[in-house]
C-alpha cells in the first residue's frame, strides 16, 4: 500500500505538458511604404450589391408602412362607426323628447297649471296673413313701395 501511495505522489509531481514548448518572437513589420491598390471591379460589385440593398430596404420599409397604415386606418373606421352608431342613437332619443315636448296636450296642461287660459275672440292678432280690420286704419308695421322707373337706373 505504501508503494502504490507512493506511485500515486509521483505522478502527481509530473508536468501536465510534454514535448517542446512554444516561444514566440516578436517581429516588427513596416507597412508604411504599402499602397493600396483600388479594384474597379469589387468597386462595382460592391455598389450593385448597397443599390440592391438599399431597394430591398425601401420596398420592405414601404411595405410595413402601408401595413401598418392600413391597420390604423382600420381602427379609425371602426372607431367613427361606434361614434356614428351612438350619434344615431342620440338623435333617435332627441326626435323622441322634441316630440314629446311638443304634444299640444302636455303644453294645454301645463298653462292651465300656470294660470294661463285660452284666448277670448279678437285678442289673437295674426300677422301672416291679411288682417281682419284692413281699413287702413291699423297700424302697419312696415310698407314697401316700388321705386318709380328713372330712379332704377
Amino acid at each position: 500500500m505504501a508503494a502504490a501511495a507512493a506511485a500515486i505522489r509521483g505522478a502527481a509531481r509530473r508536468p501536465c505538458w510534454t514535448g517542446t514548448p512554444e516561444i514566440y518572437f516578436t517581429k516588427a513589420i513596416d507597412n508604411s511604404r504599402l499602397v493600396k491598390v483600388e479594384d474597379p471591379r469589387r468597386n462595382r460589385e460592391m455598389t450593385q450589391f448597397l443599390t440592391a440593398m438599399a431597394f430591398l430596404f425601401l420596398f420592405v420599409f414601404t411595405y410595413t408602412w402601408q401595413h401598418f397604415k392600413a391597420i390604423e386606418y382600420g381602427y379609425q373606421i371602426e372607431s367613427s362607426k361606434r361614434e356614428l352608431a351612438n350619434l344615431t342613437e342620440t338623435n333617435h332619443e332627441l326626435r323622441l323628447e322634441h316630440a314629446a315636448l311638443r304634444d299640444p296636450e302636455r303644453i294645454d296642461v301645463i298653462a292651465r297649471r300656470m294660470g294661463l287660459v285660452p284666448p277670448v275672440p279678437g285678442q289673437v292678432m295674426r300677422l301672416d296673413g291679411p288682417s281682419v280690420a284692413d281699413d287702413g286704419t291699423a297700424p302697419v308695421m312696415a310698407s314697401a313701395t316700388p321705386a318709380p322707373f328713372w330712379a332704377r337706373r
